[in-house]
């Protein structure tokens, strides 16, 4: 009950705080909504350019592609080849692993071997490019340094070292 009240308590804590203070707190609103609209905008511009990028990538073949080129290095990492799509498209697509991990799970089962390997593959990696781009699009940042390859890096430790993790702790 008293969690009910706390967001009515905490917007009538903030107009008197803003009329004690006198603050216009209307101007203030509009104000602080026009920002967030402004980098809303910017942010979603890098957005769209990064899923207009990987429909291309699913739907011309090259994923399929990629995948039959890194199949023989995966299956000498341990690396089950059906979770190949889902390694590859996870740095740039969330959803798109996200719905190649459910494939997986539907296919292989939660308990099998490669279900519980992309379990631990889409828990210990990152969109990366979509983070990069939501970050550094929005606060305008040009140069990313060694941001790119340090987090392409982590990705791809966490890939390796998802079925060596599973056989490890889990078995095969």
């Amino acid at each position: 009950m008293a969690a009910d009240l706390l967001l009515p308590l905490l917007f009538c804590g903030i107009l008197c705080w803003g009329a004690v203070q006198g603050v216009d707190v209307f101007a203030a609103f509009r104000t602080g909504a026009a920002r967030g609209l402004t980098a809303a905008g910017e942010i979603l511009t890098s957005l769209i350019a990064l899923v207009t990028a990987v429909a291309m990538l699913r739907a011309s073949g090259a994923l399929e592609l990629l995948c039959s080129v890194f199949a023989p290095a995966a299956e000498q990492l341990g690396l089950p080849g059906e979770l190949l799509p889902m390694a590859l498209l996870r740095p740039v697509s969330g959803s798109g692993a996200l719905a190649l991990f459910e494939d997986i799970l539907t296919r292989f089962g939660p308990d099998s071997f490669i279900g519980r390997t992309a379990s631990v593959l889409m828990g210990s990696t990152e969109t990366t490019f979509y983070t990069i781009a939501l970050y550094f699009g929005a606060t305008k940042v040009r140069n990313t340094r060694h941001c790119l390859p340090a987090a392409l890096l982590a990705d791809l430790a966490g890939i390796c070292l998802s079925a060596a993790a599973v056989g490890l702790f889990l078995g095969r």
